[in-house]
């Protein structure tokens, strides 16, 4: 693409900002006017010509304003330098909204549907992988003489049950022992970096038969795809902006409820120097998905982080779905993180 000049690149940002507002293709008078630029609309119409020789922006009929195209989108977005800043009310609100979680499920769910609300677009979040998470506490409780139950309580806030069947009956002396040892050798550290720790020594076989058990539960979690789970809310969204399809939304839709096609998308997510991926409209390799916008961030921190975002048209408000997207992904690290 070659070089467009600072004037031509803020009639992209006027002619996006309208049309994401208004639906209506923009004009020049519309920006020579509205927007301030202090030159004459045929100034603004050659800037016009410009950004539409370059492909950045099209004209539906000869008598038309324009519109802004796919890579007139990601121009805007890489060039955008102001987001929208959340207002006190929406700070507050995703706060109080998530300060009532009381476990990692219910906070995920909490902050997709804060998520969809403040955007108005389907929020995605993906659960963080187990494997990388740390053991916070383990418990033991006595089911039957031969039987335990090993409850492990991960540093996110995930909760695990263990059920573990004995051959030898086990005392509440031996399952005190047991529990003091199983926290030895676990608390504090990854789940998935259990298999490369040698277990400790207990005073009897039949004791280390069962740490041999507790461990292979322990593997076993670490195991499970859980970063392969999505938390998905606000489809009735896309309901809401049809019109921004040519065709129809359903196949839309139906991309959405096939969880690995979204799982795809944000593998393919590379970040910027902001923290931001994004994939407008024929960027996405699914074909229907080619009218609409991903926008994701991390959430986390070093050892265990995943993904959230929103998809939608490519007729979104990007400034306010980041500002979004970051404030929610800063509370989900935050609470991960404590």
């Amino acid at each position: 693409m070659a070089e467009i000049s600072e004037r031509a690149l803020r009639v992209l940002q006027a002619i996006v900002t309208d049309y994401v507002s208004s639906r209506e293709p923009v004009g020049s008078k519309s920006i020579a006017i509205k927007q301030g630029f202090n030159v004459s609309a045929a100034t603004v119409r050659n800037d016009m010509t410009i950004l539409e020789e370059e492909e950045l922006i099209t004209q539906q009929h000869t008598s038309s304003g324009r519109i802004p195209t796919d890579k007139g989108y990601r121009v805007f977005l890489n060039h955008l330098e102001e987001l929208k800043p959340l207002t006190l009310s929406q700070q507050r609100a995703i706060n109080n909204f998530l300060d009532g979680a009381t476990d990692l499920d219910e906070l995920l769910g909490r902050a997709t549907r804060m998520l969809a609300t403040l955007t108005n677009q389907v929020a995605i979040v993906q659960y963080p992988s187990l494997k990388n998470d740390l053991i916070q506490r383990l418990e033991i409780i006595s089911v039957s003489s031969k039987r335990l139950l090993l409850i492990v309580i991960a540093a996110s806030g995930r909760i695990e049950q263990l059920l573990i069947d004995t051959d030898q009956e086990v005392s509440s002396e031996d399952t005190q022992v047991l529990a003091n040892l199983i926290r030895e050798f676990a608390t504090g550290e990854p789940i998935g970096a259990i298999s490369q720790k040698e277990l400790p020594k207990a005073s009897n076989l039949e004791l280390q038969e069962v740490l041999v058990k507790m461990r292979e539960g322990l593997l076993g979690i670490s195991q499970l795809q859980f970063d392969s789970r999505l938390v998905i809310s606000g489809a009735a969204n896309l309901v809401k902006t049809e019109q921004d399809f040519s065709s129809s939304v359903y196949p839309v839709l139906e991309a959405i409820e096939e969880q690995v096609t979204l799982l795809k998308l944000f593998a393919q997510l590379q970040e910027d120097s902001r923290g931001i991926g994004s994939l407008i409209g024929r960027e996405n390799v699914d074909i229907s998905l080619e009218e609409t916008s991903i926008i994701a961030t991390q959430y986390g921190n070093k050892l265990n982080s995943s993904k959230l975002g929103v998809l939608g048209p490519t007729r979104m408000d990007y400034p306010q779905s980041i500002s979004v997207i970051r404030a929610i992904a800063r509370y989900l690290s935050k609470t991960l993180g404590e």
